[in-house]
């Protein structure tokens, strides 16, 4: 298995800097000492799905009865459509309606630093999907321990991301994040095309031959 792809496509999918104007405007009333505990959580929480996703995800298909191949045909179609948000400048795991709810559930009392900055905002479906379809090609534990310490990597890209925020923003300003997701996405895009066109070939083993033409 290349071990380069899965920290890719993770990197593409969570997006960190992308986020960052949705935990800006999640922490903007927030202490200084509740924005660090935020990021904390939030770095932890990221690691904690990539990890479980990798160790228990393709248990927990097999036991719905879920083929790989038709989990990597969907999941891929899933990140096709995460990178297509991302082309038009939206993180790869929100939806029109996140920030509203989010900002109900900070009402409510709810953790912002789990929901929704965590999920689905930096890991969500699409994030799921790829390392379980990544964990299924590995031959080795060493490997599958490679894609729970790219879970460390994703984390703490989150906490620096995070805590420079502030700099970052006004870095980059809207037009460079936007930059930056569109450049993410089209990677993504390339990923997902190859993670369906292998699961294809799996179901239909007749696409093979003419994909080798």
């Amino acid at each position: 298995m290349d071990l380069l792809k899965p920290l890719i496509a993770l990197l593409a999918i969570v997006n960190p800097i992308g986020v960052v104007p949705f935990f800006i405007h999640f922490t903007q009333n927030l202490s200084r000492e509740q924005r660090r505990r935020t990021i904390r959580i939030s770095a932890f929480t990221a690691f904690c799905v990539i990890a479980l996703s990798a160790v228990a995800g393709l248990k927990i298909i097999e036991f719905f009865g879920i083929s790989i191949a038709s989990f990597q045909v969907g999941g891929g179609l899933l990140l096709l459509t995460a990178a297509i948000s991302m082309l038009n400048a939206h993180p790869a795991e929100s939806k029109p309606g996140d920030v509203d709810e989010g900002q109900q559930k900070l009402d409510a009392g709810a953790s912002i630093a789990v929901v929704p900055l965590t999920i689905p905002l930096l890991t969500g479906p699409a994030t799921i999907s790829t390392m379980v379809i990544y964990a299924e090609r590995t031959r080795h534990w060493w490997e599958l321990a490679v894609l729970v310490g790219y879970g460390v990597v994703v984390g703490v890209a989150t906490f620096v991301a995070f805590s420079a925020s502030g700099a970052i923003a006004r870095w980059l300003g809207k037009t460079g994040i936007d930059v930056m997701t569109r450049l993410m996405g089209l990677i993504l895009a390339a990923l997902a095309v190859e993670i369906m066109a292998d699961g294809l070939v799996k179901l239909f083993p007749v696409l093979a031959s003419h994909l080798a033409r």
